[in-house]
C-alpha cells in the first residue's frame, strides 16, 4: 500500500476473513475519512496521492484492531449521531441508528415547546445530548455506571450543551427515589435500557460481544421485563399529566411491553417500527 488508491484493496485482502465485503468497503472508507479527512470521492480525486509514512502505519494499526474485531467506533474514540460527532470507548455502547430514530420521533413530538426531559440508562449520553440540541428546555440524564457518565459528560462538553448528569441504579429503589429531587417533575422520559436477553449472546457478532460493555447489553431472560417494569412504576411518580414515556425496545417483545405499560395505567400506547421494520420503539403517555 503506497498510493491512495490502494487503501481500498489491501482493506480487502487483509480482512476479507473477517468481515463479509460491503462492511470492508464501509470500513476502509470511515479509516480514510478519520485518518485523511477525504471523502470517498476526495479519493479519486487524489487515487495517485503518496501516503506518508507515519499515516501508513496508522492504516496498519486500524487493520490489526479490527481483526481483533475491535469496533471502529473504538479505534478512533469517534462516532457520528444524529448529525453529531460523540467521543466514544468502550466504557459506553455505540449508538445504532435505531435509537437516532428515537431521538427524532421525540423531537419531532416536542418540537417548539418548553420541557423537562429525562433520559434513563443514558450510557454516553447520545440521546439527551442530541435531545439537548434540537429542543428547549432542561435536560438530566442518569445512569449506573460512572465510566459510562464519565463519557456522557465528555460528549456534553464537545457538543456544547446544557445536560445535568447523575449516577442512579435505576433498580435500586432508595437511589431511583433521588430522580424527583433533580429536577421537580418531568414532562418527557425515555430510556434504551439493557434488553438484550443473555440467550441471545451467541447469535451476536464478536465486534459487540467482545467489545461493547455488558452491563448496557443484557438481561437476564427469566426477568426481560425488569427495566420496563421499573421505570414504568417510577416514571408516573415523576411525570407531569400528560407527560410522555418513550422506549426502544427489544424486537421481540413489543406486545408484551404493551400490556405492561396498559397495567401500569398509561393510555395512548404507541408501537413504532424501526427502518428495518421491526418493533424497535415505544411511547405512551401518562394521565
Amino acid at each position: 500500500m503506497k498510493v491512495i488508491s490502494d487503501i481500498l484493496p489491501f482493506y480487502m485482502s487483509e480482512l476479507k476473513d473477517y468481515y463479509p465485503e460491503h462492511e470492508i468497503k464501509s470500513l476502509a472508507y470511515i479509516s480514510i475519512n478519520y485518518l485523511l479527512n477525504m471523502s470517498k470521492s476526495d479519493t479519486i480525486i487524489n487515487a495517485n496521492k503518496i501516503i506518508g509514512v507515519s499515516v501508513l502505519q496508522n492504516f496498519f494499526s486500524t487493520i490489526s484492531d479490527l481483526k481483533k474485531y475491535k469496533p471502529i467506533q473504538y479505534i478512533f474514540s469517534e462516532t457520528n449521531f444524529y448529525n453529531n460527532k460523540f467521543f466514544c470507548s468502550n466504557k459506553s455502547l455505540i449508538p445504532r441508528c435505531e435509537t437516532e430514530e428515537l431521538v427524532d420521533w421525540i423531537i419531532n413530538d416536542n418540537k417548539y415547546t418548553v420541557k423537562k426531559y429525562l433520559d434513563i440508562c443514558t450510557g454516553g449520553g447520545c440521546i439527551i445530548i442530541s435531545l439537548c440540541k434540537n429542543l428547549k428546555g432542561t435536560f438530566n440524564g442518569v445512569d449506573i455506571s460512572l465510566d459510562a457518565l464519565s463519557i456522557a459528560k465528555k460528549n456534553n462538553y464537545r457538543n456544547k450543551t446544557n445536560v445535568i448528569f447523575n449516577t442512579i441504579d435505576i433498580l435500586d429503589y432508595n437511589a431511583r427515589s433521588l430522580l424527583s429531587k433533580f429536577n421537580n417533575k418531568y414532562d418527557v422520559i425515555v430510556s434504551n435500557p439493557p434488553y438484550v436477553l443473555n440467550s441471545e449472546k451467541k447469535q451476536m457478532n464478536k465486534n459487540v460481544l467482545q467489545w461493547e460493555p455488558h452491563l448496557a447489553l443484557f438481561v437476564d431472560d427469566d426477568d426481560p421485563f425488569i427495566f420496563y417494569k421499573t421505570i414504568a412504576n417510577t416514571a408516573k411518580k415523576i411525570l407531569n399529566y400528560d407527560g410522555t414515556l418513550y422506549f426502544e425496545i427489544n424486537e421481540r417483545f413489543g406486545n408484551e411491553i404493551i400490556l405492561l405499560l396498559e397495567k401500569e395505567g398509561y393510555v395512548n400506547i404507541e408501537l413504532k417500527k424501526d427502518i428495518n421494520d421491526k418493533d424497535r420503539m415505544i411511547k405512551a403517555t401518562w394521565k
